[in-house]
């Protein structure tokens, strides 16, 4: 399967989700519009962020939203490969191998 069809799955999962607690999905989605605004971090950097968190906590649908989401704000390549080198030297050995499957993500979802 391939991480755009993961990427299509896990929102068909949310969106079931959504119907069963739509109140607490609500509540979590008006957290994130809130920091999606600009402030002293531009989204884009804010985005950076939430991808290496993704990576060093190992959560594989958030690493494909926040991918989404940078190649969306005009991330290039090798400014998620330096979020991902980041990864790598704080999260030893678990952050290589999800930094690799993060640079996959990104390869497969800009395509």
């Amino acid at each position: 399967m391939s991480w755009k069809d993961r990427l299509d799955d896990t929102k068909g999962q949310l969106k079931s989700l959504n119907k069963i607690i739509p109140d607490t999905t609500a509540a979590f989605g008006a957290l994130g519009k809130t920091v999606k605004q600009d402030g002293a971090l531009s989204f884009k950097e804010k985005e950076y962020v939430a991808l290496g968190i993704a990576v060093a906590t190992r959560c594989e649908p958030c690493i494909l939203f926040h991918t989404e989401a940078l190649i969306r704000l005009g991330a290039t390549r090798e400014e998620v490969a330096e979020v991902l080198a980041t990864c790598i030297q704080m999260g030893g050995g678990p952050g290589l191998m999800y930094a690799a499957k993060a640079l996959d993500v990104y390869d497969d979802l800009s395509d």
